[in-house]
């Protein structure tokens, strides 16, 4: 039924507008206690192997919604009724924008894949936090919460920015998330350098307390970028590393959709990043091990991505671009295929499968 209605209506309406009319529906539905109630229990994981420990959470499976979908923390509890396993809001800035301007997302439907430049557009930590403050949730859920730079704050003052989202987010945050790799903002990517990430995440580390704290990264990173990154972040004591945010990469990628969407300017998320999101994740876990955790995003569209990441070293997995494609059934389908992935397999959990074909 969902590819029909894509078909008929959302492919014709412009893709933010879309996403908000269909986000919509999630909300609403989630309002309805025994609607919400009933899709939970048929969509949700249920399936006791799938379960994992990370980050010093309990996780009733390893996929989860990441960043971008939600950016106001609005529609929580509906991400959740429609199977998630964590819903990670964001990103989130110390100051509320507007983004940039429109038109900002592109779907490239042949190659099922996005482009984006929203530019962090948010209602700014402090509101968000007041929500997630209010919050009464209707269902446990695993709650991350990713922060970035606001457009308009030089660099030099990047960490003070960083510090202030992070202290205001935290009390409300099972995790929390530094994005350094979004391609949409000016500047941003320059602080992966690690000559810039050490003061970063030692501050946010600081302000963030005891709440696990991770870092998210671009995958166009060189090799030995990423070595770093995985150095500095068992060093300061980091507890995981998201591998990877959206490419600015369009050559080689065999892309097939129109030239004139594929040149847009943005973030490519989706198909065409799984290869090289892969290759970055078991180069992580081959440099860090089970020291820290390791998250695995970029080009997740079934069952058999989430456990090709889990074999590379992801102890949880996330996706978003193929939910445009996919709809509302689609964390069913990727528990079910999971599962059973995970029953033809040598192993009893998905804990003991993680990074078997790294190391």
């Amino acid at each position: 039924m969902y590819p029909l209605l894509f078909r008929l209506l959302f492919r014709r309406l412009d893709p933010e507008r879309a996403h908000h009319l269909a986000f919509g529906w999630i909300r609403l539905a989630a309002r309805i206690p025994v609607l919400r109630t009933a899709l939970h229990r048929l969509l949700g994981a249920g399936n006791r192997s799938l379960r994992v420990e990370a980050l010093g959470l309990e996780f009733d499976g390893p996929f989860g919604l990441a960043a971008g979908f939600d950016k106001n923390a609005v529609g929580i509890d509906g991400l959740a009724m429609l199977g998630f396993d964590h819903v990670e809001i964001g990103t989130v800035t110390a100051h509320p924008q507007p983004g940039n301007p429109k038109k900002r997302l592109f779907r490239l439907v042949e190659d099922r894949a996005l482009i984006n430049r929203m530019g962090f557009n948010n209602e700014g930590s402090a509101a968000v936090a007041a929500r997630l403050a209010a919050r009464r949730a209707a269902f446990e859920t695993t709650v991350g919460v990713n922060i970035g730079k606001t457009k308009l704050t030089p660099e030099a003052e990047a960490v003070a920015d960083y510090v202030t989202s992070a202290e205001r987010l935290a009390p409300h945050a099972d995790y929390m998330v530094v994005n350094v790799s979004s391609p949409n903002t000016p500047g941003l990517r320059d602080l992966q350098a690690v000559s810039h990430l050490r003061p970063l995440l030692t501050a946010v580390r600081a302000a963030a307390g005891a709440v696990p704290l991770l870092v998210k990264i671009a995958p166009d990173l060189a090799d030995e970028d990423v070595d770093a990154v995985a150095d500095l972040a068992v060093e300061l004591g980091l507890d995981g590393i998201i591998a990877t945010n959206t490419t600015i990469a369009r050559d080689g990628l065999g892309l097939t959709s129109d030239p004139s969407v594929v040149n847009e300017t943005g973030g490519l998320s989706g198909a065409p990043l799984k290869a090289r999101s892969l290759e970055v994740l078991a180069r992580l876990y081959a440099r860090v091990g089970d020291r820290i955790t390791l998250v695995g995003v970029g080009g997740v569209e079934t069952g058999e991505d989430v456990w090709q990441r889990i074999l590379a070293g992801a102890t949880l997995v996330q996706g978003y671009s193929a939910f445009v494609y996919e709809g509302p059934f689609w964390c069913r389908r990727i528990h079910r295929e999971l599962a059973e992935l995970l029953a033809q397999s040598p192993y009893a959990t998905v804990r003991e499968a993680v990074g078997k074909e790294t190391a």
